[in-house]
């Protein structure tokens, strides 16, 4: 079976960013989309997909982000052109981005 976070990621949403089952599947699904691109397709398993495993849209988008992250390091690893410049981009500059990402906009 696939890992989906089925206890540990089924916890509330911190109050003020609710989202509804929609935008958590919409959500999941580009998320899906962009793990796909970089390895083995994850299973079409949302609610109300061919294959649903009864796990809800928002447990789906956090396992597949995860999943993205392990596949966007797993490609670091892989072929960055050394192991300083491996480093370098899964370390500080990842630290950068994900900084610049949290900066609320203005």
């Amino acid at each position: 079976m696939d890992p989906h976070g089925e206890v540990i990621l089924s916890w509330p949403a911190p109050p003020g960013s609710e989202r509804t089952e929609e935008q958590w599947a919409a959500i999941a699904g580009q998320v899906r989309h962009a793990a796909n691109k970089l390895g083995a397709a994850l299973p079409a398993c949302l609610p109300g997909e061919p294959r649903q495993c009864g796990r809800s849209a928002q447990q789906h988008a956090l396992a597949w982000a995860a999943e993205l992250k392990a596949r966007s390091h797993h490609l670091i690893e892989v072929y960055a052109p050394s192991v300083e410049a491996a480093s370098y981009a899964a370390g500080p500059l990842y630290k950068e981005r994900l900084a610049a990402l949290r900066v609320p906009a203005a």
